[in-house]
């Protein structure tokens, strides 16, 4: 079984990799973690005023950030998952919820494992759901681990699978 796990560093997204670490995985599944980064616009719409080490620089610490949230992750599977599961991982320039759909078909994925950070529809619609858009357009299952508040108490998850 080949199960593609995005990620983005955020309680929610630990959630997922929790989710992924305790089950028992058949013997020869694949885990793939991925995070996607984009590259900041420019602070000016002069961006031709910017140094130009600005933008490589930039490229270089999401890129650096990227890679350290990927190696967290696989560091964290593998010290839960059985020897017979082989854990990977990538990441990728782009928009979330193009390169998790994309790598998800190139790569075979029989599953896409998100985290949701569980916004209100008003949220959602200023910044977009990438677990919804995942959700809508893969051509495999999708799980959606959910990552809520209660008041006052602690957190607590609660899990959403859909099949593609």
């Amino acid at each position: 079984m080949k199960i593609l796990l995005a990620v983005d560093g955020s309680l929610c997204s630990d959630e997922a990799i929790e989710e992924i670490g305790r089950r028992p995985w058949p013997a020869g599944s694949e885990v793939k973690v991925l995070t996607a980064f984009e590259l900041p616009l420019p602070p000016t719409p002069e961006a031709w005023a910017l140094p130009p080490s600005y933008l490589d620089e930039m490229d270089r610490s999401a890129r650096k950030h990227a890679q350290a949230i990927v190696a967290r992750a696989v560091e964290k599977l593998k010290s839960r998952l059985d020897d017979a599961v082989v854990v990977d991982g990538e990441f990728l320039p782009g928009p979330p919820r193009i390169v998790i759909l994309d790598e998800a078909e190139s790569w075979g994925a029989d599953l896409i494992v998100v985290g949701s950070h569980g916004y209100r529809a008003w949220e959602r619609f200023l910044l977009g759901s990438v677990s919804q858009s995942v959700v809508s357009h893969a051509k495999c299952s999708v799980e959606v681990v959910r990552c809520r508040k209660r008041a006052g108490g602690p957190e607590e998850t609660s899990r959403l699978s859909h099949g593609g």
